[in-house]
């Protein structure tokens, strides 16, 4: 994670959170209807309201099929939606169809909670885009497909695909846009290509004919850090292979300047108390530079030169980080002749183009800007200025951004005629690589030969974009170069001729390879690198397989909205699954997956995070089986069975994260066809649980000593979410030791939950909800005590997950749920954190959520629960944090309170409404946080959906509906849709299998409106198969002998009766 406290950009999350705080300023109320209210001033004497006053309407609306979702206007300025593959980096899609934020090239951006409170606003660090050229009735017109080019644009985002509408009453077209890159759930491969596609749709809505253009450009990035501080040779050019036309964009060593170089001139080091005749506006800058000795011992050593740097947050007003940052200003050079090659100096702070920069003005316009990395140590940079050679030009320094890494630093600014030198070669740099954009269709013929429709530019001219496209792209031009600081733009395009009424398809694509991606402690490389060796490859092969790639990703994307659940349900439960397309989430060379708990925050694949997060293992398994393998039961576990819940980055394991790591173990063995994986890793797992029994001590089933978890500090005493937990964990264990045969340990497992269990109950249920014992010995350190904490039951929601059944009573289990519902659920979070203000926002006033903990007790309160914690960990009792209220929505939804889950998922989704924030990037500590891949499990709860690979088990309990049922499902070898219809005195249901295979010897079903079944019939592919009923606990279990095989495209039907 990266915030101006860290000489490095990266601190451990302990750090991080003691400086953390999202501001409030700015905040403006949603313009969302109310959910509830008004409340009287009597509501308030508790701060959680038992009448939760939800309106009628907004009740409904929970459990109505609805229609797909679809913004515009205002609600378009904040959407940034991932588009690329997973571990590729992050792209995003805005809600006007431009592609923005470009997170490819290797550089550590950190994010934390900042963005929840102040969300990004669409930017791009070099130009991008497309438009169209429309002539008809004599008239031409040039439209920009974003905000700039229509007047009125619609979005739809249903990840892993976006539509946009653009349509404009003076425009004779209208436009579609379909944008996605490959998604195909099993197919891991294919859904981690560095490409983005940009599928249009240009139909004809006039009564004349138009000729159309279409254009795409792309600014050459390549090198965009490491030009800086190197000379780098920018090379365009336009290639032409079967089925596209591509420009393809790269970077080389420029040839040594054997020219006389001229004396350096040094203008200036900033060795002095004043600003001298720089001109300062604002107050960011003070009045002059800053000993570096005397600067916040947070921003640590900043790297300049001599004893004075300008820095605008060590100069700035304010007692803390967030006060410093928010101060802006300006500082302007004199005027100077630009009588050298180069610039050369050093920069450091934020990495916000146009708000934290240095400029160089001639004529008073910004020719070349630099930024900081968000680093506050410095790194050289340098300006190749030969193209403005004797013009008299500035230097400005700004600092126009007053939220996180809101601050700029400069020192050291020498004209030259050699610029300084990096180390090693230019192919090693990380920004190093190339990247495509491309344009798809048959007209691109084999052979090189000219297609008339289809033209490259390698460079276009100067001139005001997108205007300077459609001046420029009129043949080809083959190859350009630029030195780095000067703009090389190139292009591509398709010319259309439409009839009245006439549509065609246009089909770009953006692609990139950059394969030097370097963290400390971890391999080298992205996985794409080993599989392309260059963008273009990229680009080739997405062409080749365009057809197959587009319908398979369509074929999920439909099979996931056919389906009787919400659409905003849908929405929710699945757009998180984007965090995988995040700079989240990595790929490294060598195939092991790995990732933040979110953007740049927090090291490892964290154990006790990343457990929440269910998505991964249903959609792509084999990454959580190589993490389990490589990492838990690999290089992360110790000689004693302890997993260090970070791997390399710390050295002690997480209670809740060894136990979640167990049941994941079983989840991850279920998404196999076969037993292999789990007798190869058994050893280790079984290592792990033994770990735990030894903290246990007296295998009663409770775990008393210190247990660190998820908040971040070490509890003491019976904690009955961490002992839950470890009951759960030993049923995951018991069952995984009867498949591979290990029966002795079995039974150990049973024999400590069977004591466990009475005892957990007995000890730690109140009456109404299950509880904590601090140790008296350790009243100091923090324990939620007889609070009402949200996790306190998250045992019995892991095991609905993996098919466990109960591991905690069901009277008790669903009077905490209740309880979490009555104390902790408020529609409005205000009033709460007025009187409780420790801790981040992740919901503000007027929003509701799931408060991680309250104390409705007398007898323990939040100053006795924090001890002489730190308040940054306290400060998460009085948090809504998404992830945690997803399992508790989730466990709620599977225990039968359908309405109370579904309102806690909704108030998460109605927080993150374009209107108030980025529907896709929810945020914690850090943005993509992983926690919330959680949301996935609401969605298999409200399924009931279970599974067992190795025994060919399948089964369903449709907790909405199950009258008239159908959603999606994935299974280790396939995936496809399940349907369940109640006709008068039959259940008939079907599985319709959309993708791979499914073998099946049990299907369990759940009948609807009390049917009491007695006999079945099934077919397969519209042929019978022998099939048997068993009534087992309400359920009806279908079992096949021999056991059938669906294969993709076929039906299997059966009819209850």
């Amino acid at each position: 994670m990266n915030t101006p406290n860290s000489p490095s950009g990266i601190l451990p999350r302990r750090e991080f959170l003691q400086l953390s705080c999202a501001a409030l300023g700015g905040w403006a109320l949603s313009r969302l209807p109310a959910v509830a209210g008004p409340f009287t001033r009597a509501d308030f004497e508790k701060l959680v309201p038992a009448d939760k006053k939800l309106s009628p309407d907004w009740v409904r609306s929970l459990f109505a099929r609805g229609t797909r979702t679809v913004y515009r206007g205002r609600d378009l300025e904040k959407i940034g939606m991932p588009i690329g593959g997973i571990g590729c980096g992050q792209v995003y899609l805005g809600g006007d169809g431009r592609l923005w934020h470009w997170d490819i090239f290797n550089q550590h951006i950190g994010t934390g909670p900042e963005h929840y409170a102040k969300p990004m606003t669409p930017q791009s660090p070099f130009d991008q885009g497309f438009a169209l050229r429309l002539t008809s009735g004599g008239r031409s017109q040039v439209r920009a497909l974003d905000r700039s080019g229509w007047t009125d644009i619609r979005f739809t985002g249903e990840y892993p695909l976006a539509f946009v509408e653009y349509r404009d009453p003076d425009a004779p077209v209208a436009v579609s846009l379909e944008a996605f890159s490959p998604f195909i759930p099993l197919n891991v491969d294919d859904s981690s290509l560095p490409a983005t596609v940009m599928r249009y749709t240009v139909k004809n809505t006039s009564a004349e004919r138009v000729e159309v253009e279409i254009a795409g450009w792309l600014e050459n990035p390549v090198c965009r850090h490491s030009g800086q501080t190197r000379d780098v040779l920018r090379r365009n050019r336009v290639v032409r292979r079967t089925g596209f036309v591509a420009l393809d964009c790269s970077a080389e060593a420029p040839p040594e300047d054997s020219g006389p170089r001229r004396p350096d001139i040094r203008f200036d080091d900033f060795e002095r108390e004043t600003h001298g005749d720089w001109t300062a506006t604002g107050t960011a800058f003070g009045g002059g530079p800053v000993e570096m000795d005397k600067m916040p011992a947070y921003q640590g050593k900043v790297g300049g030169q001599g004893r004075r740097v300008i820095n605008s947050h060590a100069s700035a007003p304010g007692d803390d980080v967030s006060a410093k940052d928010a101060a802006t200003g300006t500082l302007t050079s004199r005027p100077f002749t630009l009588e050298r090659n180069f610039i050369s100096f050093l920069v450091g702070g934020g990495s916000h183009a146009g708000r934290t920069c240095v400029n160089l003005l001639v004529d008073g316009e910004a020719v070349l800007t630099a930024t900081g990395r968000n680093d506050n140590r410095m790194a050289p940079a340098v300006w190749d200025v030969r193209r403005w050679a004797g013009k008299t030009a500035r230097l400005q320094v700004v600092d126009n951004e007053s939220g996180g890494w809101g601050n700029i630093s400069l020192d050291d600014v020498v004209f030259t005629d050699q610029p300084r030198r990096s180390a090693g070669p230019l192919a090693e740099e990380t920004d190093f690589g190339t990247m495509t954009l491309a344009v798809f269709g048959r007209e691109a013929e084999a052979g090189n030969r000219r297609s008339e429709s289809d033209a490259g530019l390698a460079e276009l001219p100067e001139g005001k974009l997108p205007e300077a496209v459609f001046n420029a792209v009129s043949g080809d031009q083959a190859v350009a170069t630029a030195p780095f600081g000067r703009r090389l733009a190139g292009g591509v395009a398709r010319r259309l001729a439409l009839a009245p009424g006439e549509s065609a398809e246009v089909v770009f694509a953006v692609a990139w390879h950059f394969a030097n991606l370097r963290m400390d402690r971890l391999p080298a490389g992205r996985h794409y690198a080993t599989r392309f060796d260059s963008a273009l490859a990229v680009t080739e092969y997405l062409s080749r397989r365009f057809d197959t790639l587009r319908e398979q990703t369509l074929r999920w994307h439909d099979t996931w909205y056919d389906s009787t659940l919400p659409y905003w349900f849908l929405d929710r439960t699945f757009l998180n699954t984007s965090i995988l397309a995040t700079s989240t989430c990595f790929r490294f060379a060598n195939g092991r997956f790995w990732g933040w708990e979110g953007v740049g925050c927090c090291h490892g694949t964290c154990g006790h995070v990343w457990q929440y997060a269910h998505a991964v293992a249903r959609l792509f398994p084999v990454l959580e089986r190589d993490t389990r393998e490589r990492v838990d039961f690999g290089l992360a576990q110790q000689p004693d069975g302890a997993i260090r819940f970070r791997a390399e980055f710390n050295d002690i394991p997480a209670v809740d994260g060894q136990a979640g790591t167990i049941l994941r173990a079983l989840r991850e063995h279920q998404m196999t066809p076969d037993d292999a994986w789990l007798r190869r890793n058994w050893p280790g797992i079984r290592k792990a649980l033994e770990w735990l029994m030894a903290r246990d001590g007296d295998d009663d089933g409770l775990i008393e000593g210190n247990q660190h978890n998820t908040l971040d500090t070490d509890w003491f005493g019976p904690v009955a979410w961490l002992s839950g937990m470890y009951l759960a964990a030993l049923r995951a264990g018991e069952e995984m030791a009867r498949i591979v045969g290990d029966d002795p340990f079995a039974r150990r497992c049973r024999e400590i939950f069977d004591r466990g269990l009475p005892k957990l109950v007995a000890e730690l249920f109140d009456g109404e909800y299950f509880i904590n014992k601090p140790d008296s010995k350790h009243l100091d350190a923090i324990n939620s005590g007889t609070g009402c904490h949200i996790d306190q039951v998250f045992g019995q929601s892991w095991a609905w997950q993996v098919g466990l059944g109960r591991v905690l009573p069901e009277k008790e289990t669903v009077s905490a749920l209740k309880s979490l519902w009555r104390y902790n659920f408020t529609p409005d979070v205000g009033p709460y954190r007025a009187a409780y203000k420790a801790g981040r926002w992740y919901a503000m006033p007027g929003e509701g959520g799931l408060l991680m903990c309250t104390f409705p007790r007398s007898d323990w309160d939040y100053a006795q629960a924090k001890g002489k914690g730190p308040d940054w960990a306290a400060g998460y009792f009085n948090e809504c944090m998404n992830g945690f209220e997803y399992q508790v929505a989730g466990h709620m939804v599977a225990e039968g309170l359908v309405m109370e889950g579904l309102a806690v998922t909704r108030m998460v989704h109605d927080r993150y409404h374009p209107s108030r924030r980025n529907p896709w990037n929810e945020i914690e500590c850090g943005d993509h946080y992983a926690r919330s891949m959680a949301s996935y499990g609401v969605f298999l709860a409200a399924c009931g959906y279970e599974y067992d690979g190795p025994r060919r088990r399948l089964g369903f309990a449709p907790r909405l509906t199950p009258e008239h049922f159908q959603c999606a499902f994935t299974a280790a070898e396939g995936w496809g849709t399940f349907s369940q219809q109640a006709e008068g005195s039959r259940l008939d249901c079907r599985i319709v299998l959309r993708w791979g295979q499914l073998r099946l010897k049990t299907l369990a079903l759940t009948p609807a409106g009390g049917l009491t079944p007695r006999r079945v019939s099934a077919t397969l592919a519209g042929q019978p198969v022998s099939a048997t009923l068993t009534i087992r606990e309400g359920r009806c279990v279908v079992g096949f002998e021999p056991e059938i095989m669906v294969g993709a495209g076929q039906t299997l039907e059966l009819k209850i009766e």
